[in-house]
């Protein structure tokens, strides 16, 4: 069941947010060391993430798309932006389920797109007009109100200035335009979450390790996972940023969440 938030139910009286974080922690720090870091890590990997993600989450991360289909507001006339695209996963499958328009696929990684590019080759867009550009979602190159629909999967979690991105995302949409965001969250239940923990502790750097070389990167994954913030304060955020009808929907016992929001009109 969705569970949509009422105003009152999750605005709190908390400090004020830094401006940009280290991602891995969640604590202050200039932006640069988040973004090279993530430059980095996912140009190392980006002819093996696909395969990452299959293994690691053991075919979940499929289930968590079709959910995602499932909740997203997306028509055939719509123009798409899907934000942090990566490999396409994201683009590919909105062109499947929903046939829109057009999709703008963008990434902060341009070796990211270019696996996305070599599937659009072949065919993975079904014939959807779709446009691929590295684009820093914290600064969006695009005009006010250009996209009638944004998506994003696991791509806020890596962005030091948050609030930013947010309210970014708010500015290029559409008066009415809906938000989709696949992310990682956190699993309310108490011995679920700590088992999720150990996972994301011992065997995501495990597992990264033995599929791209590159442990190291993996261990910043789940650290940055754990850091993030959990569904509600997610969702505040997003009002922050000026969306309403904020919701989520927890998958897999919340290890991830997919929270819709909309601009007003």
């Amino acid at each position: 069941m969705l569970l949509a938030m009422e105003k009152n139910d999750i605005a709190q009286t908390q400090e004020p947010a830094p401006a940009s974080i280290d991602t891995a922690t969640g604590r202050a720090a200039e932006a640069e060391l988040s973004s090279e870091r993530v430059k980095h890590i996912f140009a190392t990997i980006a002819k093996k993430y696909e395969r990452f993600n299959a293994i690691s989450s053991f075919g979940s991360y499929k289930l968590w798309l079709a959910g995602m289909m499932r909740q997203a507001d997306i028509q055939p006339e719509d123009d798409v932006i899907d934000i942090a695209g990566g490999t396409g996963d994201v683009a590919f499958t909105v062109a499947r389920a929903k046939r829109p328009a057009h999709i703008q696929c963008t990434d902060l990684v341009d070796e990211m797109l270019d696996v996305a590019r070599a599937h659009r080759a072949t065919g993975a867009g079904e014939g959807v007009p779709m446009d691929f550009e590295v684009v820093d979602a914290q600064e969006i190159p695009y005009g006010d109100e250009s996209y009638d629909a944004l998506t994003m999967a696991y791509g806020i979690r890596n962005m030091p200035k948050r609030q930013q991105a947010l309210s970014e995302m708010y500015r290029v949409l559409k008066p009415g335009g809906s938000f989709t965001c696949l992310e990682f969250s956190t699993p309310p239940n108490r011995v679920w979450r700590g088992l999720y923990h150990f996972y994301l502790k011992h065997l995501i750097p495990f597992w990264g390790g033995l599929i791209t070389g590159d442990k190291d990167g993996f261990v910043y994954l789940s650290k940055s996972i754990k850091a993030f913030p959990d569904q509600r304060e997610f969702a505040r955020m997003l009002e922050e940023a000026g969306f309403v009808d904020v919701q989520w929907k927890n998958y897999t016992g919340g290890i991830a969440a997919v929270h819709t929001a909309r601009k007003p009109e």
